[in-house]
């Protein structure tokens, strides 16, 4: 009986314990489901979600033809476990092994292989940021093989992970390298923009990230029924550049010409269309490569938009210009060169020539680049008033407005009578940065206006499939198209007159070449030295029809003899003759015309037997202009005959196709004994009328015969005529029209004697810096 009561006891003990768990069971669900149940929820659907962020792809920067200068392109990082390398003991394997791959060194690779927490436990993940950062896809292929071979070499001690990850992932791309590298900006290893066009146009280049948000599975897969979220990367604009490849090629190769032989501390040129102020070329030497992350900060400064110089004789265009337009220069008017004393000016203004040149035309003193001249013109004819007046109007002492960070403004600073004085021909108390330059010599070229210099030409938005252009900007008239014109005339004498003209070696044969030199002493402490100079050259072609300015400044070449003249100016001639014939610009005036002074002339390369694709590129490298006869993909023959010296516009014929299949090429401009040729292996029987080069032709049928009539005309143009005068022309060592180095620096009441173009003390620092 009290067995019985015991195990009922225990049933009823059993059973309520039992219902207690139930009902807390039951409870608990209650408020898991029910009350709790939204919070369970949506941490069950974090759970259940994934989210994956879709890259934006950056926008591609190119120059005006297409040509990629910038774009996004796959890359690999390489990370280390070195937790799993130790265990795996395969330490030294693995550092000599990236060490032969990636030139880093050992004792760095060390670092990354032995890392350790603070527990001393080694670290399972190490980002090798130095020098296994953001690699190209030939690198990181020998990164898997490597990673392999260690693999297979290790399958027996039973090693299936040897530590070494590569994730991919888009990095900023510059298949052209140094090319315009200043201009294009450059992106850190981090994707930051720093500068240039990647910087000041970094908000339209970058495009905005996306993601998708999807609910999986145990094994983290989508759910077929599961919610999703998306929201599509949209990629960031495309920008096409003003810029030519080709033309920034010319550049770049003339300033490495200059860099080789002169090793200055910098160079700069800027090549731009004056009539629009379009930037056809802007360049910088040094160069640097953006694809290089560790060493290019240094060569990335933009010298052609940050920084100051004094102008110098370059800028004695603008004085002219104002004092053409002021009706204040008469080119046959005679004055004294030499010196001249001005009435509170403590220290007699002198040219180059200390004893001057006589007494001689104003025309005369601006082929000599008398400062004499130009005080005269300027001080005592404009007056202060009306010279800052027209520096202002030119754009000095005010931004251009092109649309890259961190531009230079440059001064007006008229304190002294010497520094109105000395300001006419360019020297001490104005500052100036090389595009203020060039938009200032555009507007003399272009008619008088004042063009905002352009860098892009439009923005392609990839999402909407709009495109924004950009078109000629005019900030306003400064000189009325009369002035423009005699300004030019006036100016294309100061190079083609070979016996007084300090820009003659600028010269260039069968085009008309208005320019200016420059040479200046730079400011060392309180005065100017005697050894580091800044010299330059600014100009444009053809005068009567300006295609193209280029202004190109050097920095202290390691000769103190040599001026702009003989520096810069032959840079300036190589870009432009280069720039004008791949442009398709005829010559003012044919290569043997009586009046062509022989002096330029080039070796036909031998292009027989190359694929057209090949010949094309060969001679739009050497910027020669060229036709191809037929629809041949390989050259039969050639039109001058390979090694040929001719005149660089001369048009070399590509003859592609047999006779019976040729069509006839366009034949004007060519002289007579080339057009026979050219007939005469086509098969056709040519009928000339007149004399010189071929103006027109047309294609006709005589006797069942194919004939070709064409007309020649005489040249239309004749070279401009040297002036006779006494003088020495080109003068040595800063002697552009420059005087020496006997006064005082910048900001005193002293005069000093020598111009163009210094960089003032205080912004010498500015130069050598980096962004």
């Amino acid at each position: 009986m009290k067995m019985k009561k015991r195990i009922r006891l225990r049933t009823l003990l059993f059973g309520g314990v039992m219902t207690l768990l139930f009902l807390i069971l039951i409870s608990r669900m209650y408020v898991v489901q029910v009350v709790e149940g939204a919070k369970w929820y949506d941490l069950a659907k974090i759970r259940w979600s994934a989210a994956e962020e879709l890259v934006a792809k950056r926008g591609t920067i190119t120059d005006r033809s297409g040509n990629v200068l910038a774009m996004d392109t796959i890359a690999y990082n390489l990370s280390l476990n070195p937790k799993v390398i130790n265990e795996a003991e395969l330490t030294e394997e693995v550092i000599d092994g990236l060490h032969e791959i990636l030139g880093v060194s050992k004792d760095e690779l060390r670092k990354n292989v032995m890392a350790k927490k603070d527990d001393g436990n080694f670290v399972v993940h190490r980002e090798v940021r130095n020098g296994g950062w953001q690699l190209d896809k030939s690198v990181a292929d020998q990164i898997k093989a490597f990673r392999e071979e260690l693999l297979k070499e290790n399958k027996e001690k039973k090693v299936y992970d040897v530590g070494i990850d590569l994730t991919d992932n888009l990095k900023r791309y510059y298949p052209r390298k140094t090319l315009a590298s200043q201009l294009v900006g450059y992106l850190d290893r981090d994707g930051a923009a720093m500068t240039g066009v990647e910087a000041s146009f970094n908000e339209q280049l970058s495009g905005e990230n996306g993601f998708i948000k999807y609910e999986k599975d145990g094994k983290r897969v989508q759910l077929a029924e599961g919610d999703v979220e998306y929201k599509p990367a949209e990629n960031g604009q495309d920008i096409k550049l003003t810029i030519d490849n080709d033309i920034q090629h010319y550049v770049e190769e003339a300033l490495q010409e200059i860099v080789k032989k002169y090793a200055p501390k910098s160079a700069t040129a800027i090549a731009a269309d004056p009539n629009t102020m379009e930037i056809l070329a802007m360049a910088n030497m040094p160069q640097f490569n953006p694809n290089e992350y560790s060493v290019n900060n240094s060569s990335s400064y933009n010298h052609a938009i940050k920084s100051l110089y004094e102008p110098g004789s370059t800028f004695k265009i603008v004085t002219l210009a104002a004092a053409v337009e002021e009706g204040v220069f008469n080119p046959d008017e005679m004055y004294k060169s030499g010196l001249i004393k001005l009435k509170g000016v403590p220290t007699p203004i002198r040219d180059i020539k200390r004893d001057g040149w006589g007494t001689i035309s104003f025309l005369d003193g601006l082929k000599y680049s008398s400062n004499v001249a130009f005080v005269k013109l300027g001080y005592e004819r404009l007056g202060e008033e009306r010279l800052r007046k027209y520096y202002t109007n030119f754009g000095f002492g005010q931004k251009t407005g092109i649309p890259l960070g961190n531009e230079s403004t440059g001064t007006i600073n008229f304190r002294y009578a010497s520094d109105i004085a000395r300001a006419t021909f360019g020297q001490g108390v104005v500052t100036v940065t090389p595009i203020q330059q060039v938009a200032a010599v555009a507007a003399v070229a272009n008619g008088g206006k004042l063009l905002q210099p352009q860098i892009v030409k439009s923005i392609t938005d990839p999402v909407t499939k709009t495109t924004q252009t950009f078109e000629p900007k005019v900030v306003r008239q400064v000189i009325s198209e009369e002035t423009s014109k005699k300004v030019g005339e006036y100016l294309e004498q100061v190079v083609s007159d070979q016996e007084k003209g300090t820009g003659k070696n600028a010269y260039i044969e069968g085009y008309r070449v208005a320019g200016k030199t420059g040479t200046a002493q730079k400011v060392d402490g309180k005065n100017y030295s005697t050894t580091k100079f800044v010299v330059s050259f600014i100009g444009y072609a053809p005068v009567d029809d300006p295609k193209i300015v280029v202004y190109v400044v050097v920095d202290e070449p390691n000769d103190p003899l040599v001026g702009g003249g003989k520096v810069a100016a032959p840079a300036f001639k190589q870009i432009v003759l280069k720039s004008l014939r791949k442009m398709g610009v005829a010559p003012n005036y044919p290569a043997d015309s009586e009046n062509a002074q022989k002096e330029v002339s080039i070796t036909v390369p031998d292009m027989k037997d190359y694929k057209v694709v090949q010949a094309k590129a060969e001679l739009t490298a050497k910027a020669m202009t060229f036709e191809l006869v037929g629809n041949g993909k390989t050259v039969l023959q050639q039109i001058p005959a390979a090694g040929s010296a001719v005149h660089p516009t001369q048009r070399i014929y590509l003859i592609t196709e047999q006779r019976e299949k040729l069509a006839i090429p366009d034949l004007k401009g060519v002289s007579l004994r080339d057009a026979l040729e050219i007939t005469s292996l086509i098969g056709i029987r040519l009928i000339p009328e007149g004399q010189g080069y071929i103006v027109s032709q047309k294609e006709e049928t005589l006797n069942n015969v194919r004939v070709l009539k064409v007309v020649l005309a005489p040249p239309f143009s004749e070279a401009p005529k040297t002036e006779d005068a006494d003088g020495t022309g080109d003068s040595e060592a800063k002697g552009e029209g420059e005087a020496g180095a006997e006064g005082e620096a910048p900001g005193t009441d002293g005069t000093t004697t020598q111009t163009d173009q210094q960089i003032t003390a205080g912004d010498e620092a500015s130069v050598n810096s980096t962004p």
